[in-house]
This record gives C-alpha cells, structure tokens and sequence, in this order.
C-alpha cells in the first residue's frame, strides 16, 4: 500500500443526493482523501451543506461537522475546483449528453474524475472497473489522456450496482469458462434514489421494470470481463459469453439479490465452484487498500443464505455474499447473490476505485 503523508484534497459533484451523500459519510474519516468542496446543481449553490440537504439528509447517521458548513458550489465552477482539489467524485444527476461533456470539462482540466455515472461506461478509453477483477483496465486513462490532451485529468467509472452481485463469481469461475447466463435481479429501493418514506408505493409492492437496468445486466459484464488489447489500446469485449436478464424492482432499503443460472464449457464440481469463490481476491486485498474487503467473496452454506436483513452488510458492505449454489436440470449450476447496492455498488465501489487508481499512481 502506498504511504500517505498529507491527504489528498477531494471534491463531490452531485453531493446532496442520495449517493453524493454516501460519499459524504464513507470519506469523513478516510486516511488518504479529505473532502474539501461540494458541487450539486444551480438550487443548491451558495448553500451551505447542511442547508442544501435540509429535508433530504437520507442516511442514518448526522452529517459530520467537518462537511455541515462547506458551501456548495455549482458543477459549473471547474475553475475553483481545478485550483482546490486532486479529484473529483461524480454523483450527478443530468441528461447523459450534459454528463458527457460535463465530466469531460473537469478531466481537460486536469481534475481526474471517479464516476459513479453510466454516461461514460461506453467511451472506448474510459476503464470501467471492479478494481479485484480488472485493474489492468487502468492502462486504457493513457489512451484516454492522449485523446483529451491532459497529464493528470482523466475519467474512470464503475459498472452497475446490480452487476456486484454475480460478476464476481464469473470472475471466480474464469478458469472454468461459464459462457451463457439467465440472471434475476431483485434491486432495493435506494437504487433509485428513494426511501420508503418518499416512496410508499414500494411497500409491500414489486414493481418488474427498471429503466435500463437489462441492457446494463447484459453488456457491461462483457466489458469488465474482456480483455486490455494493448496493440489497439482498447478493451476486447468477453467473447463467447451470452447473458440474458430481467430486473425487478422489490421492497427492500438496500441490497441487490440476483439469481442466476449459468452453464460451463469446462467440466467442474461444486466443490470447486465453492472453493474458487472463496479463494478469489485481487489487487485491493493484495495492497490492503483502505475501503477493500479482507475477503472478497464468502460462500454461505445455509439453505437460505444470503439475506439482505443478515448479509448485505458484510465486510461493511464492501463484500460479496453467494449461496444456494446446486445442480440444475436445464442449466449446469444455478446460485444466488447479493451485493449492497450503495456501498460495494454505488459510493463505495468508487471509493474503491479511487483508492486503486492512488496505488498505482493515477491520482496524486
């Protein structure tokens, strides 16, 4: 793990909002990063913090003093947050084509960019990563730099929150070729945004659509799972691999469930399955980064494990849990997984992000 002598200054963009706020609550006490600026939209600016989200405070603890009384700026004002932070964590809720330029403007300005936003999960040289699955997608940010004419600035993304709750294990199981899928994903509330406070309709409900989240089920794991092409400077997607996946809206606060059913090329038992799963780990545990997991992934063994009531907190929400891997009559094995959607798959997975791009000289 690097050494950190002095902490390095962060901005939020987007921070009044749900995640804006996770962040918030995840870096106040952070060794490496000490939040320094907040950026949200037009209605916000000028506040100070705990004005902003006066009403709309979503997490369970008080906002901490260090952050109550920084004021908010626009997304707009580069030019303060070029002269103030290292980086940014973007959290912002706009049209795609407004967050594309937008993130941009802060990369060309020499501000790297950790983006818990879709818009960019496509851009050809921006890596999206699981930094203990994929890290050397790293190498893609020279490409990109190349592209954007800047020495520092640059944009990476994590993928999809629901993704966390089965990529891991094809990871796991790369060695025994899995190559089609049929996934299930049950996504807690707070995956929009909402509480069951401002979102009665959700208790005792299920809605079975979410805007987007199939296509995003069904693509982005290829690209976490492909390869770097350093003779194009461009990520291969996986090839050979077929996904196909519906996703449904339940009433739960935090957590993303999946189920899945997956097929093999490569004949493998359970046991194996079992102990691939819980042998698996990457760069974050190797370098013992801050907000990684001691252990990545943990395979229960109870017949009704994981629960979100039990599990989704596990290793602070930063791990995985997986259960109820058997022999299935159409499929080879089928399992079921669960990740905490804000954490692991939202604020928390870009933290950790971050602090991999830290470690291998990224962000300085």
């Amino acid at each position: 793990m690097v050494a950190i002598k002095n902490k390095i200054p962060v901005g939020i963009l987007g921070a009044t909002g749900m995640v804006g706020q996770r962040f918030i609550t995840l870096l106040k006490d952070h060794p490496w990063f000490q939040v320094v600026g907040l950026a949200a939209s037009s209605r916000s600016a000028g506040k100070s913090y705990k004005d902003a989200v006066q009403g709309k405070w979503r997490m369970q603890e008080d906002i901490p003093a260090s952050i109550s009384e920084i004021q908010v700026r626009s997304v707009d004002d580069i030019s303060w947050f070029k002269n103030n932070v290292a980086m940014v964590f973007s959290a912002v809720d706009m049209q795609k084509d407004e967050l594309i330029k937008l993130e941009e403007d802060y990369a060309k300005a020499e501000i790297p960019v950790v983006s818990n936003n879709s818009a960019h999960r496509w851009t050809k040289d921006v890596p999206m990563l699981i930094p203990e699955i994929n890290p050397e997608h790293m190498q893609l940010i020279e490409v990109q730099r190349k592209r954007l004419g800047t020495k520092k600035g640059f944009i990476a993304v994590k993928p999809n929150c629901s993704i966390q709750a089965y990529v891991p294990a094809l990871a796991a199981w790369k060695e025994f070729e899995p190559y089609e899928l049929v996934v299930s994903t049950y996504q807690a509330i707070s995956g929009a945004g909402k509480t069951f406070a401002d979102w009665p309709q959700m208790v005792e409900n299920i809605i079975p659509y979410i805007s987007g989240e199939e296509e995003k089920s069904e693509r982005e794991p290829l690209r976490i799972l492909g390869e770097f092409d350093s003779q194009k400077g461009e990520i291969s997607l996986r090839e050979g691999l077929k996904i196909t996946c519906q996703c449904i809206r339940v009433p739960v606060l935090n957590g993303h469930t999946a189920t899945v059913f997956v097929k093999f090329r490569k004949p493998v038992t359970k046991e194996e399955l079992i102990r691939a799963l819980n042998e698996f780990s990457g760069m974050p545990q190797e370098a013992e980064l801050p907000s990684a997991p001691a252990r990545f992934i943990k395979y229960m063994n109870d017949d009704d494990r994981p629960q979100v009531k039990l599990d989704v907190e596990y290793e602070n929400g930063m791990g995985i849990t997986i259960g109820r891997l058997r022999e299935d009559t159409v499929y080879d094995y089928k399992f079921v997984g669960l990740a905490h959607n804000t954490l692991r798959g939202a604020a928390g997975g870009a933290l950790l992000c971050a602090e991999a791009l830290v470690e291998k000289g990224y962000i300085y």
